[in-house]
């Protein structure tokens, strides 16, 4: 329920020009103001911050009312709101500049906090959009002002002079930035034109899709390395010869922890010299990234190599994501000996037949994680044996079951017995098989959902859910707009 202040700030919004503000109540107008997609009013707001730091996710992270946002108007407002303060600091850089106080606007973690929300790689891919056009323009004005402003004296004199000429200030923008092979073109002229100027990119979390590694390494190389924290690299179709192009670059980056290369066309099934040569490669250069601490190398084929692909990491990893890799017993054997295991709070092994020998590496692997194991992703219908190690993982957060063959008999015997794991928030299952009804057979299709036998699964299921007391647990058969852990807030 909104407080009597913020439906008061909600009225205040409502007018514009605002009248004048105490600045106070600044934090409270903004969320008002985001939240009722108000862009005029967020312009007025930002230009006149009466605080150094502008953190989106402090101001919005308890709010919810954020699936169908205007988020494109309001972050372009935002974004653009600064530009007045930009041009006057070029300009007159020697004047007072006491009264401006932003320095810091940090636009990352918007949807971090907001339950279901919704993809955010549209609201960070225009987020990078606007983002660039505001940094070309501030460097073609400062541009502009340097073929304006009258010449220095050459020599001594000239020297001293421009030696003491205060620099701008200037904004940091901590952002995500997301890039598709369409957008690259507007970053990179962005990122590579010229010598920094008032509006600096500080990129935590950097995504790619559908470009290649020479354009990665470009971009790269020209991002701010003191803040990133995270690159994921998907769909790019690398291959080893790629992955070996872009992980060296990554060195550059001290706080780096997460590395995310999906669907990156890696197979290594059948090894060949060369490749053996590959995995060698990709092997050190993971190794030269000592904070790792997530990987996530899911739907590449690794078949029988991760042993070989893990060998150099410097510390244990906590977050390993494996979906659809083709792993081997020899795999999970390795993983569950190796140095990861114990330190292992999200594990993603979903997309694998568990009959086919894997059940036995899985159950030692489990017991390997079950002291630290936070979210657990996995594929097949063998819960009845992995069901008493998995209730051992007393932690235990999420559990993904998504791709399974399950009854709704099995399902309900799962929600009882997991009722035990007192930290379970969110389980995700799948359609039972008796919801499935057999129609008249036609091209591809002979079974579809029936909607009043899911209907009446449901209502089982959360009769169940309702008779144990556990309002804090979530069950869903709807994997699409809800949002697993994040390495980062595990």
């Amino acid at each position: 329920m909104d407080s009597l202040l913020f439906l008061c700030a909600r009225r205040v919004v409502a007018q514009c020009p605002l009248p004048a503000l105490p600045a106070d109540l600044y934090p409270v107008l903004f969320q008002a103001a985001f939240l009722d997609g108000r862009p005029l009013v967020l312009r007025d707001l930002v230009a006149t911050w009466p605080f150094p730091v502008l953190k989106f996710q402090w101001l919005l992270r308890h709010r919810m009312s954020l699936l169908n946002h205007p988020f494109s108007n309001c972050i372009q407002a935002v974004i653009q709101a600064v530009m007045p303060q930009l041009r006057w600091e070029l300009e007159e850089p020697g004047r007072d500049s006491r009264w401006v106080l932003l320095r810091v606007l940090d636009l990352t973690g918007l949807l971090d906090s907001v339950p279901g929300r919704p993809s955010t790689w549209w609201i960070r891919r225009l987020t990078t959009e606007a983002l660039a056009k505001a940094y070309m323009e501030v460097s073609k004005h400062q541009q502009e002002f340097q073929k304006r402003k009258p010449k220095r004296h050459k020599g001594h004199f000239g020297a001293a002079t421009a030696a003491t000429t205060p620099q701008p200030l200037g904004v940091d923008v901590h952002t995500d930035l997301s890039v598709t092979d369409d957008s690259y073109r507007i970053l990179c002229d962005a990122l590579q034109d010229g010598a920094p100027g008032p509006l600096r990119i500080k990129c935590r979390e950097f995504h790619t899709e559908y470009i290649s590694a020479s354009e990665i390494v470009t971009l790269l190389e020209s991002l701010d390395p003191s803040c990133m924290r995270r690159v994921d690299v998907c769909y790019n179709r690398l291959g080893l010869a790629g992955l070996s192009v872009i992980l060296p670059h990554l060195s550059r980056f001290p706080e780096l922890r997460s590395l995310r290369v999906r669907y990156s066309n890696v197979d290594v099934r059948h090894l060949t010299p060369e490749s053996a040569i590959g995995i060698r490669r990709v092997a050190r250069q993971l190794g030269m990234l000592p904070g790792l601490r997530e990987l996530n190398l899911g739907c590449n084929q690794l078949s029988g190599n991760l042993r070989q692909i893990l060998s150099d990491l410097q510390a244990p990893l906590e977050s390993l994501e494996l979906a659809s890799c083709s792993l081997v017993p020899d795999d999970l054997t390795f993983l569950s000996q190796s140095i990861h295991a114990p330190a292992l709070k999200r594990l993603d092994l979903s997309g694998h037949n568990i009959s086919q020998g894997l059940l036995e590496p899985i159950q030692l692997l489990l017991e390997k994680t079950s002291a630290s194991l936070l979210e657990c992703r996995m594929a097949d219908s063998h819960l009845a044996v992995l069901l008493p190690t998995l209730l051992r993982c007393s932690r235990l957060r999420f559990l993904g079951l998504c791709r399974n063959h399950l009854s709704k008999a099995v399902i309900k015997d799962l929600l009882q017995k997991t009722l035990e794991l007192p930290d379970l928030h969110l389980v995700v299952y799948p359609i039972p098989m008796d919801c499935y009804k057999l129609y008249q057979p036609k091209p591809g299709v002979c079974f579809a959902v029936c909607k009043k036998l899911i209907a009446a699964a449901k209502a089982e299921i959360s009769q169940l859910l309702a008779n144990s007391g556990r309002t804090d647990l979530v069950w869903t058969s709807k994997p699409f707009g809800i949002e697993a852990l994040d390495y980062f807030s595990l």
